[in-house]
């Protein structure tokens, strides 16, 4: 479980440019060898310029309703999926069986918190080490070997209570 030196713990920071945020992860797939295809890119854009997380099917239709990679084929939507998730550009909400542009598209695969509202579907990346240090240690202490965290606390976001 990969770690970094800078901490994203504000509520607000999340992906604002998915143009700016593609950019980011095809410097990223450069210095690491990696190639960023144009399927992988345009799933990639539409789970970046979505702004909350985005299911497996709608990201399918939003592929199928537009021209260009991936049109005709959703398998390639999965396997852009699987190489995203695997090099640590997106996340895999479980609970909710959605993906969201990781803030960091830098950094190695990493664990983090997210935060779901379950009124307005908004998930925040909150990047807090201690937490997932702690559950790692706690799982060690129990003679578990973890491989993988996810931590995923559902309610509701500041302006959803707000208007409660």
């Amino acid at each position: 479980m990969g770690r970094h030196d800078h901490g994203c713990i504000d509520p607000h920071h999340h992906v604002h440019d998915a143009q700016a945020f593609v950019r980011a992860v095809e410097r990223a797939c450069q210095a690491r060898g990696l190639r960023l295809t144009p399927i992988r890119a345009r799933v990639l854009r539409l789970i970046a310029g979505a702004g909350r997380p985005v299911k497996a099917y709608d990201l399918l239709d939003m592929v199928r309703s537009g021209e260009g990679a991936g049109a005709d084929a959703p398998p390639t939507v999965y396997r852009a999926l699987d190489f995203l998730l695997a090099n640590g550009f997106i996340h895999k909400l479980q609970s909710v069986n959605a993906f969201v542009a990781c803030h960091h598209p830098d950094s190695a695969q990493h664990s983090v918190p997210f935060l779901i509202c379950d009124r307005c579907h908004s998930a925040v990346e909150l990047e807090d080490a201690e937490v997932v240090a702690a559950l790692d240690e706690r799982a060690r202490a129990l003679g578990f070997v973890p491989q993988a965290q996810t931590l995923e606390v559902h309610g509701l976001c500041a302006e959803c209570a707000g208007r409660a």
